[in-house]
């Protein structure tokens, strides 16, 4: 499945906060914790707890949320599918992205081994 013009930008323009918490949600609910949720999510973009919490208050979009990221230089290594699409042939860079979030997140749900889930090149 390829994502059209217009799932880019209801991704783009979707608040990080309002998916934070179903995140939240779906780890704990597999028995994984919100530190290693905060740990997954710190690989992947370089934010700490406070810079997490200041962009879920301020409400940020994906794209702004994204934009200030230091995405970690294995990110590329994300592979599989998620959500239907294929994360390696996501062209639009803020949803391949948000969808990089979503795989990381569902891995940890799953039971995954941190090691596994934070990519070694």
């Amino acid at each position: 499945m390829k994502p059209t013009p217009e799932h880019d930008a209801r991704m783009a323009s979707m608040a990080f906060a309002s998916v934070y918490p179903h995140y939240v949600t779906k780890v704990e609910r597999k028995g994984r914790t919100k530190a290693e949720l905060h740990q997954v999510i710190a690989w992947l973009t370089g934010y700490d707890e406070v810079k997490l919490q200041e962009l879920v208050e301020k409400k940020v979009t994906f794209e702004a949320f994204f934009r200030e990221a230091n995405l970690h230089p294995n990110a590329h290594l994300i592979t599989g599918t998620i959500c239907g699409y294929k994360i390696e042939d996501i062209e639009n860079p803020i949803t391949r992205q948000v969808r990089y979030l979503d795989k990381l997140v569902d891995e940890l749900a799953k039971g995954k081994k941190m090691e596994k889930i934070l990519r070694q090149a």
